[in-house]
């Protein structure tokens, strides 16, 4: 047989077989196929209910990416203002250009057009457009109107106008060495502004929008945060007197060809720093190109030696000690003293003069032999007292203690220098607020920039009785026969001492560069105002205290008593000037 033929009943069998198992199979695809179907919607349906029902928060995000943006709302820096209120730093609205890379849209000609009116490289400005992740960057800050307004008549999707505050300074130049600046951030970078960071920022505020394709705000939603403005700050400044301060500072260090100076303006009665100039000086309005070299307020951050100003404190602390009287004779022939191997001389031999003369004709040896008269300790209590060698404590960022070295180091050829001013340095406002002894019967009080609404407590440093005698001398010292005539001024009494120092120079001093200073108070009936002058290294072919800062005191001290209504307490013409062939009265330490 070529091959076996299934028999036809065994064929039927199989098919019947075949037939009988079909259904079963097929139902239970069926079934699998629903049950899939059922799981997959539940777990679809678990996790919509879970999305928007339990946790929507992603989606929420999501969502408002899309539309919705929290925005800064910048705070208003405090204003700065004088005694009288008047404005001295002021916050104007600036606005800068900023953008949102994750909605910018931008075509190659709107890029450019958008650099060259920002003044930046495209290639730059295509570097701030790529992290689309970020919401915000800035593209240029603080721009004038019409280069903002030329921006958004672009219409670029993305880039949009961010509103800020720009410091201004209505004084300028006059009040910069107090005022300071602040940075494109508004953050203060110098004297007052940086003092008193915290109290003039504020804390700005968020609030949440709505914006379209374009970067436009179409709607606020709500404020997150409100923007807490700075606190306004009220100097003891009198703007008037600055700005008289400031211009005949200015007048004196040009007409002297000096290298530079300053000048302090105090309240005698409080303390209170009426006007602080510097000059050179420099524009807080124009940061481009600042000179940190001209920012110093060299009135609280340098120091020179006083020279003949310190005599006063020398002669006040040998009147307490009891070791002179006023009407004491010191022999000062023959115009020179050898101490050791120094020898100290005057600009002038005088002979026997009274310890009110030494003051009045500022005789260098008549101080020194006080000075050695008088236990280094003695004296080193009185300076120190008075403020020498401590911060002034005015609250200026930067203020020098200066230096006035331990008595139990002092040579006496240390000692008898000292007395007039060598061997020790101070700023010029410690120098200042050192001679309210003299105009307050003995008491110090410290110095204050911030408008005081009481009188500050006080310390005595000297007697009533010795602050008076000293008075004497110093209002002796700016009349005829004295050697500041030139401080004088019609309807005032007026006290004072010249100085006029030599310059440090290496391990000795300088022969012809000088520090010429004048320190006073008015009216001496009833002192209500303290001056202080510092010329530096006058090149004009005068020097002495008396030429050069003493008429700047005058000029300053005047102007100020008139406009303070101070009345007087002189005649109007009793000006007692020497002679005109008279010999000029000098001193040079």
């Amino acid at each position: 047989m070529k091959g076996v033929t299934q028999p036809r009943e065994s064929r039927r069998d199989n098919l019947r077989a075949q037939l009988q198992e079909a259904p079963s199979l097929q139902g239970w695809r069926s079934f699998f196929l629903l049950a899939s179907l059922l799981l997959a919607f539940t777990l679809l349906a678990g996790r919509a209910v879970y999305l928007q029902g339990l946790n929507n928060d992603f989606l929420q995000a999501k969502g408002e990416s899309r539309y919705s943006r929290a925005i800064e709302i910048s705070a208003t820096r405090g204003m700065i203002v004088d005694r009288n209120n008047e404005p001295l730093a002021i916050s104007t609205p600036v606005e800068s250009v900023a953008a949102s890379p994750a909605d910018i849209d931008i075509t190659p000609e709107q890029s450019q057009k958008l650099a060259k009116l920002l003044q930046v490289n495209a290639a730059e400005l295509a570097r701030k457009f790529e992290d689309t992740r970020r919401d915000f960057v800035y593209l240029k800050r603080q721009l004038p109107p019409e280069q903002a307004a030329k921006i958004v008549e672009l219409n670029i999707p993305g880039v949009f106008l961010q509103r800020e505050y720009r410091r201004y300074y209505p004084a300028g130049d006059v009040m910069a060495h107090i005022i300071g600046f602040t940075n494109v951030d508004d953050k203060g970078q110098e004297a007052l502004e940086l003092a008193f960071e915290d109290k003039l920022r504020g804390k700005s505020g968020h609030r949440r929008v709505i914006k379209d394709r374009m970067g436009r705000i179409v709607e606020d939603m709500d404020s997150i945060r409100a923007p807490q403005h700075g606190e306004r700050l009220t100097l003891s400044i009198d703007a008037k007197i600055q700005y008289l301060a400031f211009r005949e500072l200015k007048k004196a260090i040009v007409d002297h060809r000096a290298k530079a100076g300053g000048i302090v303006v105090l309240d005698a009665l409080t303390g209170e720093v009426l006007a602080m100039a510097n000059f050179p000086t420099y524009n807080p309005n124009n940061r481009s190109g600042h000179d940190a070299s001209k920012a110093r307020n060299r009135a609280v951050t340098d120091l020179f030696e006083p020279g003949s100003t310190l005599k006063p404190f020398t002669v006040a602390t040998a009147l307490e000690a009891g070791t002179v009287t006023a009407e004491s004779i010191i022999q000062t022939a023959p115009g020179q003293l050898t101490i050791g191997k120094a020898t100290i001389h005057d600009a002038h031999a005088s002979g026997a003069l009274t310890v009110a003369q030494v003051i009045q004709k500022s005789s260098n040896v008549g101080a020194a032999k006080i000075a050695l008269g008088l236990p280094p300790s003695s004296m080193w209590t009185v300076f120190n007292r008075v403020g020498f060698g401590t911060p002034p404590q005015s609250g200026f960022p930067g203020e020098v203690a200066g230096r006035l070295r331990a008595h139990e180091n002092w040579k006496p050829i240390e000692q008898a220098t000292m007395s007039y001013g060598h061997g020790i340095s101070v700023s010029l406002l410690q120098l200042a607020r050192a001679y309210s002894i003299f105009a307050t019967d003995g008491e110090l009080k410290a110095p204050a920039l911030i408008k005081r609404d009481a009188s500050p407590e006080s310390s005595r440093v000297i007697s009533e009785a010795t602050a008076q005698a000293v008075r004497k001398m110093l209002e002796m010292a700016v009349q005829a026969g004295g050697t500041a005539p030139k401080a004088q001024i019609a309807g005032y009494r007026v006290a004072g001492k010249t100085g006029t120092a030599h310059k440090l120079e290496g391990r000795g001093y300088a022969a012809n560069r000088y520090v010429s200073s004048f320190v006073g108070f008015a009216p001496v009936s009833n002192p209500r105002l303290i001056v202080a002058v510092m010329i530096d290294e006058p090149s004009a072919g005068q020097h002495y205290g008396g030429q050069v800062a003493a008429p700047v005191f005058s000029e300053v001290m005047g102007g100020s008593l008139r406009l303070m209504a101070i009345p007087p307490d002189a005649p109007m013409d009793k000006l007692v000037l020497p002679p005109a062939a008279a010999p000029e009265i000098k001193e040079e330490v």
